[in-house]
Formats: structure tokens, C-alpha cells, sequence
């Protein structure tokens, strides 16, 4: 009872509110349209436009600023309903400039014109039929009626404009005619429906006028011009009449309504009291008695909230995390239930909350030990495949060392290095798999010996230019892993620059480290890419990403990259080169940096590789072996070690010399070099036997 008498009084109270914004601009507008129409007709009829008109149009303009503005105070008041209604209105309300334009150019009949005007008038309506909201049905059937007649007043309005533009511009068109006769009934229909639901009240007098000499005369002159199609002059005078007593009419039952209505309200607001009044003792018992089991329900709550807050942000994130590093955990220890006391409702939650998180942490331990498995199946293949690949290395080295021919040792050389880049992707599996390098050094390596071991693992080798690197070394535990990480970035720039192109490897020292820019002359990354990679470089996926996501073969070098730059907390960032191309910046911290260490014995450096590396020879002064270097016993002779002085290498181009201990040490090249050159000699020497 008491929800009924509160929801009508909030049905009276918005039906006020509805009827102070809206329904009063809205009311206003339709006065303006039926004036505007009027006089468009008038200016359709003679072809001329008076100031009169334009007066006219601007205040509807205003009217129609003053209905959205009425709109926008009302606020949430407006239903579903209403709100299809004014958008509809809204929409009708946007073509007035359309409307007005055809009139003033003379492309719109007088019936079309008219026409376009009905049509915002019909759109008013429905606005009209959904501002009754009162919450007695025989109170909105009233004002249903009453409405009903004011639409059969706007039908009467529509007749005053066609007839009014035929007086002003000769008789009706046979379209017009049929308007015309359109109307009449319209108006007949709509007339008789509001009698039939208005009580003697506000039935009698709409009788009365219906019944006097005026609408009767109004009915003759209609009926007269509908059978001729031409309008006599006292027409103007009989409409109007009739119209300025309906007006009065609707005006006396407004208030009539508006009385019954106050009245409703009244009674509702009684009812409100009463029903108040009577439950003001309900609620003050339901108060005392919610309190009373409140406090106690509270507490339970309280102790299974922070239970559940415990498992949900401490417990399985700590679990997850352990599994993360692979720790071993017993799923039965951490499914341990929620141990709380109280209702049973209360100990029914928390066995469910214990069920739930038994089943996600046995969810969670055998997805684990799933990662572990495919994981450790990605190693032991990675260390057989990298196992074979060595094997297959040591063979080229030893088919190098036998071969004379400088074509079959090139495509040696060549197979070498697709073997060496075969070995370097297996060794990335092992990384992705978690596990750590097998290579590692006691003592620093020098950052040119790395830069240069990294570009010779690259097929597309002789592309690349390493510039100036000044004298540092690192750590010896993460030059496997830099080397690595440098020769991926290396082979990246190499594939994705045109074969007409150089790669410029370059480093220097700074102030957090040590950087080496790989810069590549290809074609570049959109912005949303560079920072899509950027990101992955700065928090590389875990292996479900991975196996979720593809593991996408054009990024997986990349990921390999940020993988092995976390493992040492080095920094990598992909932007773009001025030179239109890619810059990749690898910053090594500080931490892992130290200035180039004295090696115990100068003809003895430290080697990045497990087999004797193929890198190609820098370009450094004097011998290759050092001021004592020997091969077997034997002085060794390099080409160019006293080149001229116009062909010294520049002095920050100069690194220094690279020790080879003994023929283990020697690099393709230096075969190639030395066959190349044995065969030269020979060639002349039996040249000069023949002369």
C-alpha cells in the first residue's frame, strides 16, 4: 500500500515537473507553428515576402530554443517514452530551414508547403499525448478527451491556411480540394471520439458550440467550398470565430483538469501519511531487530572478507609467482581452507570460497608442471640440435683446412656461416626455455672482441661496418648472452635493409654504461610499431604468451633479444634512423663495464666461441699474432701489417690486436688469405721460370 501511494505521488510530482518545462514551451511552440504556417501560406498565395513573415520566424526560432532548453532542465524526468517523442519532434523541428527555403525561392506549392508544416505539427503531438502522467484513470481519460479536441482545433487551424492562401492567390487546385475535404473529416472524427470520453462537465460545453449559429455557419461555408473549390470572403471571419471559441473552451477545461488534478494530489498525499504512519512502527521494529543481528552477521562478514582478501591478494599471487621461478609447491599445503566460524550460510561461503581456490591452485600446479614439460622437451631438443651442430661445425673447419680450391672454400665458407646461424637459433630455444647459456667467461671480454664475434655469426657479414668502439670490456658471465643478443639485432638489420646497403655497428662509452647502436638503412617502422616493440623489448612475454600468442616467427628473434637484455638488465630501444631505416640502441649497465682488462699473456686472448670463430680481420697495425707471434714454431707474416702511410687505418678506428694462439685460432679469411696468396707466388714464380 505504502509503495502504491509513494509511487503516485512521484507520478504527480514528475507529471508537474514535466508540464512546468516542457509542456509550457512545447504549448508555446505549437502557437507559433500554426501563426507561421498561416502566414506561409499567405506568402505562397501573392509570392511576396513581408517583414510580417519574417518577424514571425523568429519567434518560432525562439519558441524552439526555448523547447531544447525546457528539454535539458527536465532532466531524468523524461521517460523512454517522452525522449522518443522529442527526438522525433526534434528531427521534424531541423527541416524548418528546409521549409522556409522552398517558400522563399518559390519551389514549394501551396500545398506541399502547407504539407511540410503538418508534419512538424504531427510530431508535436505525441509530445502532448506522454506529458499526461497523472496516476487516476478516469482523471488522465478526461485529459485524454481534452486533448482530442485540441487536435480537432489544429485540423480547424489547417483548414484556415489552405483556404486563407486560396483566397490570396485565386480557388483551390483539385489537390487542395481534396485536402480540404480530407480535413472535414478529420475533424468530424476527432470531434465525436472527445465527446465520447468527456464527462458531462467537460462534455456539455464542446456540445454547446458544436450546436451554436457560428460552427454552424462555419460548417456551410466549408461544405460549400469543398463543392466549388472557390472560397468566399466570409470565411475568414467564420473560422476565426469558431477557433477563438475553442480556444476559450480548451483554456476553461485546462483549469477544470488542473482542479481534479490538484485534488488527486491531495488525496495521495493523505494516503501517504496514513501509509507512512502506519509503517513508521514496522520500521522502527525492523530497525531494532536488524541491529540486534546485524552486529553479529557484521562480524562474520567481516572475518570471511579478510580471509577472502588474503587468499585473493596474498595467497594465490604468491603461489603463482612461485611457480613463475618453478619452484616446487605442494598443492595440497596451499589449498588449505578458509578456517572461519559463524552461520551456516556464512561457513557454507567459505567452503565454497575453498573449493574455488583448491580447484585454482591444482589448475595452477599442473599448468606449472605442463610449462616445465614442453619446456624441458624445447631444451633437450635445442642442446641435441646444438649438440650436432658443433659436430657439424668442427667438420667444416676440418674440410676448410683441407680444401686449396678458393671457390669451394668460399661455398664452405658460406655453409659455415648457415651452420653458425642454425646454432645460434637453437641456442635462442634454450633461452626461451629458461635455461642458462653453457659458454661463460671468468674474465672480462673485450666489447670490440664481442661486437666482432656477433657480427661474424651474421650471413650477411660483409655488410656490416663496425665503427669506432673505445676501449671497455664486460663481464665475462653476460658476453655469451651479449654476444648473442648483438648478433640477432645485427642479422634483424641485415634482412630488413636493402642488399645495396651497409649496417653500422658503433659504441662508445656513456654515462650508465656502455651503447652499441646497430643503425640499418631499410625502410623503416611505422610509430605504433616502434612502441609496440619497444614494449615487448622492456617486459619480454612468458612462455604462456608465447604459446598463446604463436609465438610469431618474424618477432621471435626479438623476443630472444628481450629475454636475454632481462637476464642482465641491459636496456634495448628500436626508433627510427634519420637515415630512414631502424636504429637499435643497446645499453650495458655499468655494473657489467670495466675498462679492458691486461690478459695474462698477449698471444693468448679469451675466445667467445667453443670452435675457432669465422670473424672477419680487423683492420689493425702491425701483426696479428703480436711482436712475438709464431704459428708452429714459425714467424708469422700478415698482409699489410706496414701498409703505407696513406693507408694507416685512422687512429680511433685502431682496436687492439687480436692474438691467434695456434691453428685452432685461424679464421676463414686468414685461409682464404693464405692460400689466395701461396697460389699468387707459385703462379709467379713459375711465370718468371718461363721467361
Amino acid at each position: 500500500m505504502l509503495n502504491l501511494t509513494v509511487a503516485d505521488g512521484q507520478a504527480l510530482h514528475r507529471a508537474e515537473t514535466l508540464y512546468d518545462t516542457i509542456g509550457v514551451s512545447s504549448t508555446e511552440l505549437g502557437v507559433q507553428l500554426q501563426a507561421e504556417r498561416a502566414r506561409s501560406a499567405t506568402a505562397m498565395a501573392t509570392r511576396k515576402l513581408t517583414e510580417d513573415l519574417g518577424a514571425q520566424r523568429t519567434r518560432t526560432d525562439q519558441a524552439v530554443a526555448d523547447l531544447r532548453e525546457a528539454v535539458r532542465e527536465a532532466g531524468d524526468t523524461v521517460g523512454p517514452q517522452l525522449r522518443a517523442a522529442l527526438d522525433a519532434l526534434s528531427a521534424e523541428l531541423n527541416r524548418l530551414g528546409a521549409i522556409r527555403a522552398a517558400i522563399d525561392d518559390g519551389s514549394s506549392t501551396r500545398l506541399a508547403g502547407l504539407t511540410d508544416y503538418n508534419r512538424v505539427m504531427d510530431a508535436l503531438f505525441p509530445v502532448y499525448d506522454h506529458l499526461i502522467a497523472v496516476p487516476d484513470l478516469t482523471l488522465y481519460q478526461q485529459a485524454s478527451g481534452v486533448q482530442t479536441m485540441a487536435k480537432a482545433r489544429e485540423v480547424i487551424a489547417r483548414e484556415q491556411a489552405l483556404v486563407g492562401a486560396a483566397l490570396a492567390g485565386g480557388a483551390l487546385t483539385p489537390a487542395e480540394v481534396a485536402a480540404l475535404t480530407e480535413y472535414a473529416a478529420t475533424r468530424k472524427f476527432l470531434q465525436n471520439r472527445a465527446l465520447a470520453v468527456l464527462d458531462l462537465e467537460l462534455r456539455q460545453p464542446y456540445e454547446l458550440a458544436f450546436g451554436s449559429q457560428p460552427f454552424m455557419t462555419f460548417t456551410l461555408i466549408e461544405a460549400k467550398i469543398r463543392h466549388t473549390g472557390v472560397p468566399t470572403p466570409d470565411w475568414t471571419a467564420a473560422v476565426s470565430e469558431v477557433l477563438a471559441q475553442l480556444d476559450r473552451l480548451g483554456v476553461q477545461s485546462s483549469r477544470v483538469l488542473e482542479e481534479r488534478t490538484a485534488q488527486a494530489a491531495n488525496g495521495v498525499a493523505m494516503r501517504i501519511a496514513v501509509a507512512g504512519g502506519a509503517g513508521l512502527l514496522a520500521v522502527v521494529l525492523s530497525i531494532v531487530v536488524s541491529v540486534r543481528f546485524g552486529r553479529r552477521l557484521s562480524g562474520e562478514l567481516a572475518a570471511l572478507r579478510d580471509a577472502a582478501l588474503e587468499l585473493a591478494q596474498v595467497r594465490l599471487p604468491r603461489l603463482v609467482e612461485r611457480l613463475r621461478r618453478g619452484e616446487e609447491v605442494d598443492a595440497g599445503e596451499e589449498a588449505r581452507g578458509l578456517k572461519v566460524s559463524g552461520s551456516a550460510e556464512i561457513i557454507d561461503v567459505a567452503r565454497a570460497f575453498s573449493t574455488v581456490q583448491r580447484t585454482a591452485v591444482e589448475a595452477a600446479v599442473g599448468q606449472a608442471a605442463l610449462r616445465r614439460g614442453v619446456g624441458q622437451v624445447f631444451l633437450n631438443l635445442a642442446r641435441r640440435k646444438q649438440g650436432l651442430l658443433h659436430r657439424q661445425l668442427r667438420l667444416l673447419d676440418g674440410m676448410q683446412r683441407r680444401t686449396h680450391d678458393p671457390d669451394r672454400l668460399e661455398e664452405l665458407f658460406r655453409l659455415d656461416h648457415l651452420t653458425t646461424r642454425m646454432r645460434r637459433h637453437a641456442e635462442g630455444l634454450i633461452t626461451l626455455s629458461g635455461a642458462a647459456p653453457s659458454r661463460a667467461w671468468r674474465k672480462p671480454v673485450a666489447v670490440l672482441d664481442i661486437v666482432r664475434a656477433a657480427v661474424a655469426e651474421v650471413e650477411d657479414y660483409t655488410r656490416v661496418e663496425v665503427g669506432a668502439m673505445p676501449v671497455a670490456a664486460v663481464d665475462g658471465s653476460a658476453a655469451a648472452d651479449l654476444t648473442h643478443l648483438l648478433a640477432e639485432l645485427v642479422e634483424n638489420a641485415a634482412i630488413y635493409s636493402p642488399p645495396t646497403t651497409t649496417v653500422q655497428v658503433r659504441g662508445d662509452r656513456v654515462a650508465n654504461g656502455y651503447a652499441v647502436e646497430v643503425e640499418d638503412r631499410g625502410p623503416g617502422l611505422p610509430p605504433e610499431d616502434y612502441a609496440r616493440i619497444n614494449t615487448l623489448l622492456s617486459a619480454p612475454p612468458d612462455f604462456d604468451a608465447l604459446t598463446e600468442e604463436g609465438a610469431d616467427s618474424d618477432r621471435l628473434g626479438l623476443i630472444v633479444v628481450a629475454t636475454l637484455a632481462a637476464r642482465h638488465g641491459v636496456q634495448v630501444v628500436l626508433r627510427a634512423s634519420p637515415y630512414g631505416g631502424t636504429t637499435a640502441i643497446v645499453l650495458v649497465p655499468r655494473a657489467l663495464v670495466t675498462d679492458e682488462p691486461e690478459l695474462e699473456r698477449r698471444d693468448q686472448p679469451p675466445a667467445l666461441e667453443q670452435r675457432p670463430r669465422k670473424k672477419p680481420l680487423a683492420v689493425v697495425g702491425g701483426t696479428a699474432g703480436g711482436p712475438a707471434g709464431t704459428h708452429a714454431g714459425l714467424p708469422r707474416r700478415v698482409r699489410q701489417s706496414k701498409p703505407a702511410p696513406q693507408l694507416q687505418p685512422a687512429p680511433q678506428l685502431q682496436a687492439a690486436p687480436v692474438e691467434e694462439p695456434g691453428p685452432e685460432e685461424r679464421s676463414p679469411e686468414q685461409v682464404r688469405d693464405l692460400f689466395s696468396a701461396f697460389q699468387r707466388g707459385t703462379q709467379r714464380g713459375r711465370q718468371e721460370e718461363g721467361d
